[in-house]
């Protein structure tokens, strides 16, 4: 599957070239800001936050069901050995430095292994990280593609070991979409957590 990001096989393969070749797409077309974004800058640049998926009560959701709320949306899975636990416990502490502003923000918690993610397993597993700001959401098998390809998000299952177990390689940026639904940034693992909160407060601020 093609993306602009590069793979994270088990979670270690490095976000730095991916973050800079993105950034470097988006330069010469980017919007002149009397203060620069700390993070990339994808307004205007990726779609809006649109899909048909089920949240982890087993409910119909859609990219409206966030409408309203700063949302940041995160690929992962369940049984992801390292990169989707440190992550979600990073977004953890952004969510403690905003505050009450994290009141109207959500987490959206998409797995790319919807095989075993069921609605059951991602309430439990997004239920342990929050339970006020996260949500774990599934699909089919093309749903999950489908949406993987808006936002250019690589994933594959790998080789299965003897006892039937497998990881998943992939992507590992974090969105973050307005109240609108809007794309705005994008954050990898080399931005630390003081500036996805101070930019996530901005874009906060901005659609207050």
């Amino acid at each position: 599957m093609p993306s602009w990001f590069q793979f994270q096989r088990r979670g270690r393969l490095p976000a730095l070239l991916a973050a800079l070749v993105f950034s470097a797409a988006l330069a010469a077309c980017s919007h002149p800001d009397t203060t620069p974004w700390k993070l990339t800058d994808v307004s205007g640049h990726l779609p809006d936050l649109d899909f048909h998926l089920t949240d982890d009560t087993g409910k119909p959701a859609t990219g409206q069901s966030f409408a309203g709320k700063t949302t940041i949306v995160y690929f992962g899975y369940t049984h992801c050995p390292d990169v989707c636990p440190e992550t979600m416990a990073r977004l953890m502490q952004v969510l403690q430095k905003l505050g009450p502003d994290a009141k109207n923000t959500r987490i959206a918690f998409i797995t790319v292994d919807p095989a075993r993610d069921t609605a059951a397993a991602l309430h439990e597993y997004v239920r342990a990280f929050d339970a006020e700001h996260a949500i774990g959401l599934t699909g089919t098998d093309g749903e999950i593609e489908g949406l993987a390809k808006r936002y250019r998000v690589a994933y594959q299952m790998e080789k299965r070991d003897p006892s039937g177990a497998y990881d998943v390689t992939h992507s590992s940026a974090v969105y973050i979409f307005d109240t609108h639904g809007h794309a705005r940034l994008l954050a990898t693992e080399i931005d630390s957590i003081d500036n996805i909160a101070s930019d996530l407060r901005r874009v906060i601020d901005s659609t207050s």
